[in-house]
């Protein structure tokens, strides 16, 4: 899933290449995917490109006073073209199309260029919302502070740790009304930076934990920030998977302590974490498997 420093430097990406550029036409091919009808997609049509920016996970392309905004979901993503098509896409329950958004046709150049906007898989979450102010959005109306926004103190960090009491620590930093931004890779990146167990009770961390987990947030999300601006959409998604330390690496070695990287998993997720450096060597139990031996 895309997140914080990803859909950061694909709204930059974007910007550049959209911004004063007009769009034609905006073409849908999984209808389920609009959530808004008013105003109506075509109202597009004819705008001007102003900006591209990000509110927590969700991409944000303003014109002519409309946004055009996009949840890319877990599968979702964005992909530029030089060229488009002629025809549009077709709807089809086997395709990832989910939605072209056509721009004007630059000098020199015979055929428009556009944005494809795909999702991989059958699991079909990746929504589109045209509003006249993103906070029309609930999920963005509904968002907690920016994680990489000066605004966003360890005073603050300690306050929502506090308020969530017993809450496990990985649960809160993902809760996009808490914290926006933060899923589920780059939480456990951010807990093995601080060395700490996703279980861990949010209001029991200590001042040191919690100075320990302030710093690891401005650290990871920064860094990963700076390593994916400035590179193209397509080469995002391949930029954040190379730096993982622990995230969708069962099985491999710790980095840092040479461990191997276990896993807990879940429903429709799972989370992944180095026992020596997170949990004093204890594995931590599998609730999904716990259920299968019973």
């Amino acid at each position: 899933m895309p997140e914080l420093p990803e859909v950061e430097a694909l709204a930059l990406d974007l910007r550049g290449r959209l911004r004063d550029r007009a769009i034609t036409k905006v073409h849908l091919a999984a209808f389920s995917a609009l959530k808004t009808y008013d105003p109506p997609i075509s109202a597009l049509d004819g705008t001007l490109v102003d900006d591209v920016t990000r509110h927590g996970k969700f991409l944000d392309i303003s014109a002519s006073g409309l946004h055009l905004v996009m949840h890319l979901a877990r599968a979702g993503w964005v992909r530029w073209r030089d060229e488009v098509p002629t025809l549009p896409p077709k709807p089809s329950t086997k395709s990832p199309m989910a939605a072209r958004i056509v721009l004007d046709t630059p000098d020199g150049q015979e055929a428009p260029s556009g944005l494809d906007v795909t999702e991989a898989g059958t699991r079909k979450s990746l929504a589109i919302y045209v509003v006249k102010d993103p906070r029309e959005v609930e999920g963005i109306a509904r968002l907690g502070p920016d994680p990489l926004d000066p605004a966003f103190t360890i005073d603050v960090l300690r306050r929502i740790l506090a308020d969530a009491g017993r809450a496990q620590v990985k649960g809160v930093l993902r809760h996009q009304g808490t914290i926006a931004g933060i899923g589920n890779a780059y939480s456990d990146e951010l807990l093995h930076a601080a060395r700490m167990s996703p279980f861990k009770p949010a209001s029991s961390l200590s001042e040191t934990e919690v100075e320990t987990l302030y710093a690891a947030i401005g650290d990871v999300l920064g860094a990963a920030l700076a390593r994916a601006s400035g590179k193209p959409a397509a080469d995002l998604k391949g930029e954040k998977k190379a730096n993982l330390a622990v995230h969708g690496r069962t099985g491999e070695t710790c980095p840092v302590c040479g461990d191997t990287v276990r896993e807990v998993s879940f429903a429709d997720s799972s989370l992944q974490y180095c026992a020596t450096c997170q949990t004093g060597g204890r594995p931590l139990a599998d609730r999904r498997m716990s259920r299968l031996l019973k």
